[in-house]
């Protein structure tokens, strides 16, 4: 039976099945990384797809796919009726878990297809990929970014000053996740918000949150933070936190209500 999970995960209700210095990848092989550049988001759902299957079988290594996505809106299986787009702008409806979210150039993307471990631990998954989001984001100068507990992704706080003034006030979701794991293998991902638009989050209420903002890395630091800048501190920070050399600390700023239960 497959896992469908989850744009929220959130405090682990028990230790991670594997120490924080261990590996959660099957294979000692490295990564796989393909840069794929601008894909149609629907094209990219496809290559996962296949990828996953062969990884399934063991007929390739671990792969992790980086890109861009021309503007898209993406519902995953908890979206309500509410959340969806007031433009009328189409939404491809997708098997992660989680609810609505819009991808655009100049976000970066990344799909780590991996065969995990058995036990398979969803939630140390799901915290290793934000602890390597958080040490690059705060290594290319956002130093406050951190975790909120009761919502996945990263954060900026409401009270760390952005260096542009065009930055919303309120807690600024820098990075969101949202990922399916089937046969034991990982699909979908996440994304980081460095030079891109924020006008289309304008339309829908992204992830189910109404009461905190998105942000990107550009505004936060006041200069163009492209995705091609991140990509490789990106590589490298995922690689160590899912092999277990970046161990998952605790950067909870604040706590909010679950946006996947309401």
């Amino acid at each position: 039976m497959p896992w469908r999970i989850l744009k929220t995960i959130m405090t682990a209700p028990r230790a991670p099945f594997f120490p924080a210095d261990q590996s959660i990848r099957a294979s000692r092989r490295p990564l796989e990384v393909q840069r794929l550049g601008v894909l149609d988001y629907e094209e990219s759902w496809t290559l996962q797809a296949r990828l996953a299957a062969e990884r399934a079988r063991d007929e390739i290594d671990d792969q992790l796919l980086l890109l861009e996505h021309p503007n898209v809106y993406t519902a995953g299986k908890r979206t309500q009726d509410a959340d969806r787009p007031t433009n009328g702008l189409p939404v491809v409806d997708v098997d992660r878990g989680g609810r609505i979210t819009w991808h655009g150039e100049g976000q970066l993307v990344a799909y780590p297809i991996i065969k995990l471990a058995e036990p398979v631990d969803v939630v140390d998954y799901v915290r290793r990929l934000e602890e390597a989001i958080i040490q690059v984001v705060r290594d290319v100068g956002v130093t406050a970014a951190g975790r909120i507990d009761g919502r996945s992704g990263v954060w900026a706080p409401h009270d760390a000053p952005a260096a542009d003034p065009a930055a919303p006030r309120r807690d600024r979701k820098l990075a969101a996740l949202g990922i399916r794991i089937t046969r034991g293998v990982t699909m979908h991902g996440l994304a980081i918000n460095c030079s891109n638009t924020l006008e289309y989050y304008d339309h829908i209420v992204a992830c189910g949150i109404d009461d905190a903002d998105n942000s990107t890395l550009s505004l936060e630091l006041g200069r163009k933070v492209a995705p091609a800048d991140v990509e490789e501190p990106l590589v490298a920070a995922l690689t160590d936190a899912l092999e277990g050399r970046l161990v998952v600390a605790d950067h909870t700023f604040a706590t909010a209500p679950d946006p996947t239960r309401a």
